[in-house]
């Protein structure tokens, strides 16, 4: 079965778009209350198991408090990857117009990868473009391209993670992309739900080709959690547990997955999802839920930052 990993995008920022999130987070979310609260968090992943930790330099000071939790606790055997792409850009409030901005470009893949070496340096063992789409530039930037061909050649592994109704597509294409001769890329994360279930057949083909694959949003941003399907409530109740649990097993049940992400943001919260390891479900026992992707990414985009 897949391993889970602990996502921070909701533990190194005050603000995010899962829902579900009232009373687990500080009352005051400032920096030290959120690093505080960030291990604890991590604390209970390591006591539960959960070996992995997936971040990304746009999650506000997810890496520094990562890379200070990993230092004090000195922990040698968690796998950490990490993302590239995105900016943080909140200014730490929760009200902030524009929370992060993209761009693919060599210049941020060179500042933002110092960035990640400095904090965390050989904790590193995956670095993934942060939300590749079909018009991302990439594909047609020949220096960012060998850029990225220089960063695999000197040991780090490379990914990119998907975003977006055409995730398949671009799936498709980022694992033909080659420099020198090589293969760029052997890990993908991309959202997959019993909501969203687009990129699933594409993603089990990269499986099939040796790619590791992640698994991103199992729960919709929380939608599954705080307002789960009829379906979903009723195996919860059957196997006596949350509605989140349910829908996480339904993403641990796809075989071409290798990790599964809980974006978690209590220890509580975590516990809960963990449960998932305890529901076997069929593949396919969910996935006629599914919403076309165009209309499931518009109202993911409707949701608010809080």
């Amino acid at each position: 079965m897949p391993d889970f990993a602990l996502g921070l995008a909701a533990l190194g920022r005050p603000a995010y778009i899962n829902l579900g999130r009232d009373g687990a987070l500080p009352a005051d979310r400032d920096v030290e209350a959120m690093r505080e609260h960030c291990h604890t968090v991590l604390d209970a992943a390591y006591e539960a198991g959960v070996r992995r930790v997936d971040a990304a330099r746009s999650y506000g000071r997810a890496e520094e408090f990562l890379a200070g939790w990993l230092d004090s606790r000195g922990r040698r055997d968690v796998r950490v990857s990490s993302k590239w792409g995105y900016a943080y850009v909140g200014d730490w409030r929760v009200d902030a117009d524009t929370h992060e901005v993209k761009e693919h470009s060599r210049e941020r893949l060179g500042r933002q990868w110092a960035e990640t070496r400095d904090l965390l340096g050989a904790h590193v063992g995956l670095y993934l473009v942060h939300s590749l789409t079909a018009d991302s530039p990439l594909f047609g930037d020949l220096d960012l391209l060998l850029a990225l061909g220089e960063l695999r050649d000197s040991g780090v592994r490379l990914g990119f993670s998907t975003s977006g109704p055409e995730q398949a597509g671009t799936v498709r294409r980022a694992l033909e992309l080659e420099v020198e001769g090589r293969k760029l890329f052997d890990a993908v994360q991309s959202t997959w739900n019993v909501l969203e279930t687009s990129v699933g057949p594409e993603l089990a083909r990269a499986a099939e080709s040796g790619v590791e694959v992640f698994v991103k949003e199992g729960l919709a941003n929380g939608r599954l959690a705080v307002d789960p399907p009829a379906r979903v409530r009723e195996l919860a109740g059957r196997h006596g547990v949350g509605p989140d649990a349910v829908a996480l097993a339904a993403v641990r049940a796809q075989p071409w997955a290798d990790v599964v992400l809980s974006g978690a943001a209590s220890a509580d919260q975590l516990r809960a999802n963990l449960a998932a390891r305890e529901v076997e479900l069929d593949p396919d026992e969910l996935t006629d839920l599914a919403e076309p992707p165009e209309r499931y990414w518009a109202t993911r985009a409707s949701l608010a930052w809080d």
